[in-house]
Formats: structure tokens, C-alpha cells, sequence
């Protein structure tokens, strides 16, 4: 219960813990700078996280979430405090449209994603694609995600 709440709740616990994949270190790096009362430093966040992981790891993971847009960070004296750029909804946005961005076919995996969604979510994406498109655009950083007429084509109507 102490000082490690984060490490314990997203990775076994022991010499496991030396284990863990990047992607479930950013995640419970993500998940202490959430919980921090404000900027926080890599120091902080390895005391959250436990003292079996490397002050360098928590800091090569920072980096790498600062790469990726998905914290902030500014100096504090000689170190840096660092902020999570969204809350978990803009993160979870932010990697929908890394994965997008990773695609030779854009078209085809909208297509394939908005024929997925339930009545609900293409309710809910329908109403925020008329809110943009009233607003004038959304102010999405992806181009040509925004447009109501690729979900209206990827739905064949």
C-alpha cells in the first residue's frame, strides 16, 4: 500500500516487475504523473512506481511519452517536472490517431472501425461529427479525420 500503488496495480510484484514491456511502463508512468498533485519529476514518479525500477528507465519512458505528445514537461531547477498533455480520454485519442497515422489506408481502417461501432457509439460519433462540421471544423491535429462524409461513406450512405 505504501509508495508503489501504480507499479502493484498494473504488474505482478518480485523480480517480475523487472520485466514489464514498455507499453505497461508507460502506462504506470502515466498513471502516477495522473495521480501526482501537479508537475512531478522522474524522481517522484520512480518512488511511486518502486525502487526496483531504474531513475534512467522512469526517465528514457518520460522521454518517450514526451516524443509521443502524450506529457509535458518544464524545467525545475536542473531536473524536469513533468504533466500528463491530456487526461486518459485525449491519451486513449492520441494513440487511436498514432495507430491511424500508421496506416498505408486510412480510408479502409475508418471503414472498418465505424462498421464496427454499436448503435450507440455511431449515435454519439454522428453528433460530434454535426457539432464539428456547425463549428466549422473540429480542431482535430490529424487532417481529413474530422470530415462527416468519410463516416457517412464508411457506413455506405
Amino acid at each position: 500500500m505504501g509508495g508503489t500503488p501504480f507499479g502493484k496495480a498494473l504488474g505482478g510484484g518480485g523480480r517480475e516487475r523487472a520485466r514489464r514491456g514498455q507499453g505497461q511502463l508507460e502506462a504506470q508512468v502515466l498513471a502516477a504523473l495522473h495521480h501526482a498533485p501537479g508537475p512531478a519529476t522522474a524522481a517522484w514518479v520512480q518512488g511511486r512506481l518502486g525502487d526496483d525500477l531504474a531513475y534512467t528507465t522512469v526517465m528514457t519512458i518520460l522521454s518517450r511519452l514526451h516524443v509521443k505528445g502524450a506529457v509535458t514537461r518544464e524545467r525545475a531547477g536542473r531536473a524536469y517536472a513533468w504533466t500528463p498533455a491530456a487526461d486518459e480520454a485525449g491519451l486513449a485519442a492520441l494513440r487511436m490517431r498514432r495507430v491511424l497515422d500508421s496506416e498505408p489506408d486510412r480510408d479502409a481502417v475508418l471503414t472498418s472501425f465505424v462498421s464496427a461501432l454499436s448503435a450507440h457509439d455511431e449515435e454519439v460519433l454522428r453528433s460530434l461529427l454535426a457539432r464539428a462540421e456547425d463549428d466549422g471544423g473540429a480542431p482535430d491535429p490529424a487532417p481529413g479525420t474530422g470530415r462527416a462524409d468519410a463516416s457517412d461513406e464508411a457506413r455506405g450512405g
